[in-house]
């Protein structure tokens, strides 16, 4: 009734090709989760990492907690100065930045 060879029965070993066919599904997930999740995560991150280089004195900017206010201070390296109000600085650190609003140009103070 059933002339299909039993595999089990006879001892014989899947072929080469039963081997990659099976695997062919689940590369394919992964070069698609490549395309859909970590590359444009990727990009985000270096967008963010280029905009937290270009913050400079005049910026206002949007802290990870909320916190708006406006560059007063900026040198290289991890913290800047920020007006949240009128006399009232506080130290951020570079990298707790979420959003730069308004880009300003650069004030020359050796007038």
């Amino acid at each position: 009734m059933f002339v299909t060879p039993a595999y089990a029965q006879t001892g014989a070993a899947p072929s080469g090709m039963d081997f990659i066919s099976s695997f062919i599904p689940i590369i394919l997930l992964i070069v698609i989760f490549w395309f859909l999740i970590f590359r444009p995560q990727q990009k985000r991150m270096k967008a963010h990492q280029a905009m937290l280089a270009s913050v400079k004195r005049g910026d206002t900017i949007v802290t990870n907690g909320g916190v708006v206010g406006k560059v007063t201070k900026a040198v290289e390296g991890e913290d800047l100065e920020v007006e949240i109000a009128q006399g009232v600085k506080i130290k951020v650190v570079r990298t707790m930045i979420a959003d730069v609003r308004t880009k300003t140009e650069p004030v020359n103070d050796n007038k």
